[in-house]
């Protein structure tokens, strides 16, 4: 029996929306010859990993889902916490690479580090880091 995750963090459900409507608008131009019917195939695709990709919080670990496949990575691994010029997060691990948190941004960044009980490594870190965009250390 699986846990289930403290917080789960995924794409706008306008994605999911959209990817359905897209969808929808291909019925047509699939139904007018088969050879036209694996065009389905790509708002479907857009339709799975809007519903499937996205962050799992769980108190020891991370998981990171995309279509297919996903990571696990324990918070012991993850130094820092760092959002990028478009808001999108980033994950520094101690070996050095770098996983990009599928639909954590800049803005729900504090409900996923209390979902897993952390917290910056300082309030003024925690103020600059959004402010100016730089890494967050992430303290047990």
């Amino acid at each position: 029996m699986s846990k289930r995750p403290v917080l789960r963090v995924r794409k706008s459900g306008a994605t999911l929306v959209a990817s359905g409507i897209a969808f929808v608008g291909t019925v047509p131009l699939a139904g007018a010859s088969w050879a036209l019917a694996p065009v389905l195939l790509v708002p479907l695709g857009a339709l799975a990993w809007s519903w499937r990709a996205g962050t799992d919080v769980y108190a020891d670990e991370l998981r990171v889902r995309a279509l297919f496949g996903g990571n696990r990575v324990p918070w012991s691994r993850i130094t820092e916490l760092a959002p990028d010029q478009r808001g999108r997060v980033s994950a520094l691990l101690d070996n050095g690479n770098v996983i990009r948190l599928t639909g954590v941004t800049r803005d729900n960044l504090p409900l996923v580090l209390a979902a897993a009980g952390k917290s910056p490594a300082s309030a003024e870190d925690a103020d600059t880091a959004d402010e100016e965009g730089e890494p967050a250390t992430v303290r047990p």
